[in-house]
C-alpha cells in the first residue's frame, strides 16, 4: 500500500484542488480521502504543500515512432511509398526504451496516443501506451485505438514528390473514399459468405465501419476538417479532429456537428501555409463554444515532456486553468475513451500520479518530483 499524504489533489471530478490523501493498493487507487490513517509497512508520501494531478495524458504524438538522436535507422512513422495501410499498428514501431519516453514520464506525463504520422492518406492504427516499461505489450491501455487519415498538405506534398496520386485534396478524399468502400463491400462479402479469406488491409477499416474505432483524422486547414467530417457522415463513422488548427475560426458550425479535437501543436513557427492560423487562442475559442477539446504536443514537434507547457500557453491565452489540466487529463482520456481507468484521481481508477512542486499552469519553474504509473514510483527527484 501506498499512501500520499496532505496533497494538494486535482481530482478532476471537481474544479478545485482538495487537501486529501490518496490511496493506493497494487496498481489502483482505492480511497482519495481527507486523514488516512497509515498502518504498519504502508509506504507513505509526504505531499504537504506539493500539487497532486493524475498522471498527465498526450492524446496526439507520435512517440517512440521517431527515435531521439538518430536518424532514418530509428524513423519508424510513416511508410510512405503507398497512400493506404491500415494495417500497421503502432505497437510494431514503437521503441519502449527511447529516451524521449522516459522524459515525458519524468514529466509526469503517463499515458500517450501514439502512432503513425501524415504521410499517408490512411496511416494505421494508433494506440494508448504507459510511458514506462521495456517491452511495448506491457506498456498497452487500447490497441488499435483508432485509424490515422491525413487531409491537406502532407499526402500531396509526399506523392506529388513520388510522382503518383493523391497530389490534390480531391485526390487524397477520392482516394480514403474508395478504401472505405472497398471495405464495406468486403465486409458485405464477409458478411454473406464467413468463409472469406481475410483480407489484410482491409480487415482494419472494418473496424471503423463498425464503429469499433474511430478515424483519427489529421486536419489543420478548415476546409480539410469540413472534408473529413464530410466523408465521416457519408459512411456513418465516428471520428476526431486531429490538430484543428483553424478551429477558432469555424466554431460555430463545429459546435453543430458533436465532433471532439485534439488540439495542436500550437507551439514553434508556422512552418507550412496551412498553419497560417495557428494560435493559442484556439483551446479557449473551443471551450467558449463548448466543443470538447484535448491539447496534444504531436512528438516529436513538440517534445512530450513538454505537454503541461503546452496546457499552460493555452492558459495563457485565456483558457482557465482548470480546463488546460482538463485537457491533458479527464478530457484527454475521455476523447480516447479511456476514462474508465485514466484521467482523474478516484477509487477504481489506474494509480497514475504526478506530483508537483509549484502549479504548471503558472509557474514555469514548476517541476514533476514524483511520477508514479500503475502504482509503482518510477521517477523521485526526492530520493
Amino acid at each position: 500500500m501506498i499512501l500520499i499524504q496532505k496533497g494538494n489533489v486535482y481530482t478532476m471530478t471537481c474544479d478545485e484542488p482538495m487537501v486529501a490523501d490518496v490511496l493506493i493498493d497494487g496498481g489502483w487507487i482505492v480511497k482519495v480521502e481527507e486523514d488516512i490513517v497509515p498502518h504498519e509497512g504502508w509506504t507513505v508520501i509526504d505531499a504537504s504543500g506539493k500539487n497532486v494531478y493524475p498522471g498527465f495524458i498526450d492524446a496526439h504524438c507520435h512517440l517512440g515512432m521517431w527515435e531521439e538522436a538518430i536518424g532514418f535507422e530509428g524513423s519508424d512513422g510513416n511508410e510512405a511509398v503507398d497512400p493506404v495501410t491500415p494495417q500497421l499498428r503502432a505497437i510494431d514501431g514503437f521503441n519502449p526504451v527511447d529516451r524521449a519516453v522516459e522524459e515525458a514520464m519524468q514529466a509526469g506525463v503517463t499515458t500517450v496516443a501514439t502512432g503513425p504520422g501524415s504521410a499517408n492518406v490512411i496511416g494505421g492504427q494508433f494506440a494508448v501506451l504507459k510511458t514506462h516499461g521495456k517491452r511495448v505489450d506491457n506498456m498497452i491501455v487500447k490497441s488499435p485505438l483508432a485509424m490515422k487519415v491525413a487531409f491537406g498538405e502532407n499526402p500531396k506534398r509526399v506523392y506529388n514528390g513520388k510522382g503518383k496520386s493523391p497530389i490534390t485534396r480531391m485526390a487524397t478524399a477520392a482516394v480514403l473514399r474508395q478504401a472505405l468502400n472497398d471495405a464495406r463491400n468486403y465486409l458485405h462479402k464477409k458478411e454473406k459468405d464467413p468463409e472469406t479469406p481475410i483480407d489484410f488491409k482491409l480487415e482494419p477499416l472494418t473496424w471503423v465501419l463498425k464503429k469499433e474505432i474511430p478515424l483519427k483524422a489529421h486536419a489543420h486547414r478548415a476546409d480539410d476538417i469540413f472534408t473529413a467530417l464530410r466523408i465521416a457522415k457519408e459512411y456513418d463513422v465516428n471520428i476526431t479532429l486531429e490538430h484543428c488548427t483553424e478551429g477558432h475560426l469555424i466554431t460555430d458550425e463545429l459546435a453543430k456537428e458533436n465532433v471532439k479535437a485534439i488540439i495542436g501543436p500550437s507551439f514553434g513557427s508556422r512552418s507550412k501555409f496551412e498553419l497560417t492560423n495557428k494560435t493559442f487562442d484556439t483551446p479557449k475559442a473551443m471551450y467558449e463554444a463548448g466543443i470538447p477539446f484535448a491539447i496534444m504536443t504531436d512528438h516529436p514537434v513538440i517534445p512530450c515532456q513538454y505537454l503541461p507547457l503546452c496546457a499552460a500557453l493555452s492558459h495563457k491565452a485565456g483558457l482557465p486553468a482548470i480546463e488546460a489540466v482538463k485537457a491533458i487529463t479527464i478530457r484527454a482520456a475521455q476523447i480516447l475513451e479511456v476514462d474508465d481507468r485514466l484521467g482523474s484521481l478516484e477509487p477504481g481508477k489506474d494509480a497514475d500520479i504526478a506530483i508537483y512542486e509549484g502549479d504548471p499552469m503558472e509557474d514555469i519553474n514548476a517541476r514533476c518530483i514524483m511520477t508514479l504509473i500503475n502504482g509503482q514510483v518510477v521517477h523521485n527527484k526526492q530520493a
